[in-house]
């Protein structure tokens, strides 16, 4: 528990200083709808196949990906790229020490990141989708890569052979005796294995399954939810109808 609460407060901190490292930039609208089992599988292995690479979700179970529709046979031959026991946490495959040399910080767990880059500007899951569709070229940048919504991020852009390189077209403007750059769009340097749709909806899936697995229990939760509620209105008729029928008679 002091573990799961160490990551969350350091997630939160990350949060902050993204957002405002952001200055101020709209967030799109994730696509987010955790009872979609064909869109959490398809967002597991993208998690699995290109964030837990780097990426632990140190409080995750690879079983528990059997309430999104896998058997253990599917997780055991698709999944389990970093264990061999279908019980384990989902562990990155990079050595901290690595990381902490290429990218500046080992990379931060994801197990409640959808839950934490919560902000102004919209749910952590709208963070997500926006922050992994603004990836451009840079040049200047240790890993070759900069984002919009986060930029001189110390994260490559990890989905780019499906997205492909895009260059970020700016223009300089004056604002109040100082010149900014204002981002006005985006030039395609090589195409990915994906159209922009396809990759939208990669996206959209991914985050999808990083929302669900911050609480996996969410539609346990919300379900067993409606038949307490139904339960207390029923049982709140039948003890309206025995108080009248108790009283009817007293005068």
């Amino acid at each position: 528990m002091k573990k799961l609460l160490l990551s969350l407060i350091a997630a939160l901190g990350l949060a902050a200083g993204a957002h405002a490292a952001g200055g101020g930039m709209a967030w799109d609208k994730a696509p987010v709808n955790i009872t979609d089992q064909a869109s959490l599988q398809n967002g597991a292995k993208l998690f699995v196949n290109y964030c837990l690479n780097c990426h632990s979700a140190a409080f995750m179970r690879f079983n528990r990906l059997k309430d999104i529709g896998l058997t253990d046979q599917q997780i055991k031959d698709n999944l389990l790229f970093t264990t061999d026991k279908i019980g384990e946490t989902m562990k990155s495959a990079i050595d901290p020490k690595q990381a902490s040399e290429w990218f500046g910080a080992n990379p931060p767990d994801l197990t409640v990141i959808a839950r934490s880059r919560a902000g102004s500007g919209g749910s952590g899951a709208d963070y997500l989708y926006t922050f992994l569709r603004t990836f451009y070229r840079d040049d200047t940048k240790a890993t070759g890569w900069n984002n919009l919504v986060f930029p001189s991020v110390g994260m490559p852009h990890a989905l780019w052979q499906l997205q492909g390189e895009r260059g970020a077209v700016f223009e300089q403007r004056e604002s109040h005796g100082q010149t900014e750059q204002v981002f006005k769009g985006w030039e395609q340097i090589s195409p990915g294995s994906m159209t922009p749709q396809q990759y939208d909806q990669a996206v959209g899936d991914l985050v999808n399954y990083l929302q669900w697995m911050g609480e996996p229990a969410q539609n346990t939760r919300v379900r067993i939810g409606v038949w307490v509620l139904l339960f207390l209105a029923g049982f709140t008729f039948i003890a309206w109808r025995l108080n009248a029928a108790f009283w009817k008679d007293v005068k």
